[in-house]
């Protein structure tokens, strides 16, 4: 792993580059994962205080490749941004937050070796599995039962209307509960530091942590808007079939997966980008609002993190020299007892 530090080379650099609205992320362990067009970073504070950056390009064949242009098909690079980009950086974080050490007192294995293996695809699998059973086979399940246990078994529309009710509570529930967990919490906290960070990008402003400190913590691309947004497409969808036995109506669910992610992908790509729509900016409000249980006000210390991952990324992109693989980019800086940055 190779030290550096931050130079004002970096912003100087930064500074110039033109904005391109293509990028987002996700919040990880003590830390926030930034994605554009063509490379990711990680950036996660260690318990030393330093800032470690794992920079690496994104696959070609997923994001450069003519199916990543398609309308509709595009729209399953989302999920793979959430599941197998998103747990590798969360693997990654873990490793680099905690720092442990093996039982012979050496030192633990390089994060950057989470980015390899075949430990991501099982953990891709078995959340991807999960995520499934949980919001779109157990509510299939559920709205059988209950129609059946009332009587209501041939009113299909109303069938369709508790399936897609019971999903969409599920899914405000889920965020809403884990919420309440205190480290979770705190990635909440960095998830409204990624937030801020692109959206003052997006409106030209220099990223300092002081300044990225007054912007928003909603933002129309992010990823909960996403989730809220399949749900509601899939109420829409499944409410036009017709009645059908419950082996095949969880099959239906499932082999429409795809048609509906890209299909919501598609609603969130255009409404992100028409937001001085009136008429859009009022549709989006749900999405905009269900990230207040996602998102919470960041201190210039994970702001600071966030910043990081997102000029590597940019740098990155316009082939300036960068650090490669991983490495401690920043060093600790000096804090006051509120544990913000000192200004």
């Amino acid at each position: 792993m190779q030290a550096m530090t931050n130079s004002n080379d970096i912003q100087e650099t930064f500074k110039s580059a033109s904005p391109q609205f293509n990028y987002g992320g996700q919040a990880v362990i003590e830390g926030v994962m930034m994605r554009g067009s063509r490379a990711l970073a990680v950036a996660v504070r260690n318990p030393e205080g330093d800032i470690v950056v794992h920079t690496e390009p994104l696959s070609e064949k997923i994001y450069g490749g003519r199916v990543a242009h398609w309308p509709f098909v595009r729209g399953l690079t989302m999920l793979w941004d959430a599941l197998g980009l998103g747990i590798k950086a969360l693997m990654f974080s873990a490793e680099v937050a905690l720092e442990e050490e093996n039982e012979d007192g050496e030192e633990a294995k390089e994060p950057g070796k989470v980015f390899e293996g075949p430990l991501q695809w099982g953990t891709v699998l078995f959340s991807l599995s999960f995520s499934i059973l949980l919001f779109f086979v157990f509510p299939t399940f559920a709205a059988r039962g209950l129609v059946t246990l009332f009587g209501w078994s041939e009113y299909h529309v109303l069938e369709n209307l508790i399936e897609g009710t019971i999903r969409l509570l599920l899914l405000i529930g889920y965020v809403w509960g884990i919420g309440l967990m205190p480290d979770i919490k705190r990635l909440y906290r960095y998830h409204g530091s990624e937030h801020k960070t692109i959206n003052a990008y997006e409106a030209g402003e220099e990223l300092t942590p002081e300044n990225v400190a007054k912007y928003p913590l909603e933002h129309p691309r992010c990823g909960t808007a996403f989730l809220l947004t399949v749900v509601v497409v899939s109420i829409l969808i499944y409410s036009l079939f017709p009645p059908m036995e419950l082996g095949l109506r969880i099959v239906s669910r499932l082999l429409l997966l795809p048609v509906i992610a890209g299909v919501a992908y598609e609603f969130l790509r255009f409404s992100a980008a028409h937001q001085d729509n009136t008429f859009i900016r009022w549709i989006t409000k749900p999405n905009l609002a269900l990230q207040h249980l996602t998102t919470a006000e960041p201190d210039l210390s994970m702001l600071e993190v966030a910043i990081t991952a997102f000029q590597q990324v940019v740098l990155y992109e316009q082939g300036e020299e960068v650090v490669p693989e991983t490495a401690v980019l920043v060093e600790a800086p000096a804090r006051n007892p509120a544990g913000h940055l000192a200004t």
